[in-house]
This record gives structure tokens, C-alpha cells and sequence, in this order.
């Protein structure tokens, strides 16, 4: 009985092995022409990073240097066209597309052309800076709810603010500050729900802030208004 089952096992095993070298017969060509390409695109790939990408990021990160200097001195103008000697924002956004340099100085030109006055320019380049830094991104949606405000557009301002004001609630000063813009930008254009909704939003989440304080005044007065309303 034994032997029997070892015979079936046997014949079952070389079943298995003339089925994989047919199937290797028929596509180990292609099966070793995937493999090769896949090495090379991998290959490629991490070549590309070490050689293209890293020494990239490292000049636009030397490069980007001085402009944060000159950021943190207010110099708005020298952030973004540079000194002469070293380059402003504005060059490493031209030069070094893609690197994380770039993509902070959208963020420098941003809050400098809003310094300013030229807000067109900042929305161009606000719009265009992202990142994972939840502190640094709640604060540009901030400046950048300033500068749809300063020209009029008023509703992707207040989305900007209420995106300022979610982004990073544990600072809650920051939170606060740009619910509470949110709120009184719907407030002076007659957004009377929309308003209240942001104000007690803001009582509740950040109750202990100055800017909390402040939104009683408004409850009370778009809801004194709405009961005269209602009245006449």
C-alpha cells in the first residue's frame, strides 16, 4: 500500500515538473526579458535619485539659504530676487523644480509678494505650496485667505481661513485666529448663519483663547439683529 502511494507521489511530482518545463519552454524568453527590464527600471530609478534627484536637492537646499535669512529679516524684496550675489526665491522655483526647495520658497514668495502688495502673485504661488508640516500648511492657507481677501474674493478667503483654522488645532492660537477671520469676513457680508455656525465653532473648540472671548460680542449682536429681522 505504501509503495503504492510513494508511485502515485512520484508520478504526480513529474507531472507537476513537465507542466513547469513546458510552461518555461513556451515563455522563459519573455519571463527573463521582464526580469531584466524590471532590474533596469529599478536600476534606473535608484540611480536616477542618487546621482539626478539627491544632488539637486542639495544645491537648491544651499541655494535657498540666504533667502530664508533675508525672509526672517522681513526683506521681502531681497526674498524673492536675491541680493546680487545670492539668489532669490524666485530663481530656485525657475531652477530647481521638484525639490523641496522649490516647493518652500512658493511658500517665501507667497507671504513676501502679500508683504508686498502685489496679492495676485501670492495666491499664484500659495496655491502652489504643499507639505505635510501641518503647522507650516495651516499658516499658509491662512496668508493665503489675506491675500483672496485683499482682492475681493471673498468666499475662497473664508475657505481659506476655515482650512487655516482645522489644519492644526492643537495650536490653538493659530486655529483661532484664522476661524475667527472666517467668521467675521461671513459676518460683514451678511453670511449671518454661516457666521454664528464659525463663532460658536470657535467657543467650542478654543474656549480658552482671546479670540473665543471675542466671539460673544458677535453672537450676540448677528443674533439680536436676526431677532429684529424676524420681528419686522
Amino acid at each position: 500500500m505504501s509503495e503504492q502511494i510513494v508511485d502515485a507521489q512520484l508520478i504526480e511530482t513529474n507531472e507537476v515538473l513537465s507542466k513547469a518545463k513546458s510552461f518555461w519552454d513556451k515563455n522563459g524568453n519573455y519571463i527573463t526579458l521582464f526580469l531584466v527590464g524590471l532590474i533596469i527600471v529599478v536600476g534606473g530609478f535608484l540611480g536616477y535619485k542618487q546621482f539626478i534627484i539627491k544632488p539637486k536637492e542639495e544645491k537648491a537646499a544651499d541655494a535657498i539659504y540666504k533667502a530664508q535669512q533675508y525672509f526672517q529679516q522681513d526683506s521681502a524684496r531681497l526674498v524673492l530676487e536675491g541680493d546680487g550675489t545670492n539668489k532669490g526665491v524666485l530663481y530656485i522655483i525657475n531652477n530647481y523644480g521638484g525639490t523641496k526647495a522649490a516647493n518652500l520658497a512658493h511658500y517665501y514668495a507667497g507671504v513676501s509678494y502679500l508683504k508686498l502688495g502685489e496679492f495676485n502673485k501670492a495666491i499664484e504661488h500659495l496655491k502652489d505650496f504643499k507639505t505635510d508640516a501641518k503647522q507650516i500648511q495651516a499658516a499658509a492657507y491662512g496668508v493665503l485667505g489675506d491675500a483672496y481677501a485683499e482682492v475681493g474674493k471673498n468666499d475662497d478667503a473664508i475657505d481659506s481661513y476655515k482650512k487655516a483654522g482645522s489644519t492644526f488645532e492643537f495650536d490653538e492660537a493659530l486655529s483661532s485666529e484664522y476661524l475667527f477671520r472666517a467668521a467675521l469676513l461671513s459676518a460683514t457680508l451678511k453670511k449671518d448663519k454661516e457666521a454664528l455656525d464659525l463663532f460658536k465653532s470657535l467657543k467650542e473648540k478654543f474656549p480658552k483663547t482671546e479670540k473665543a472671548q471675542q466671539a460673544d460680542k458677535y453672537i450676540n449682536k448677528i443674533s439680536v439683529e436676526k431677532a429684529d429681522l424676524s420681528v419686522n
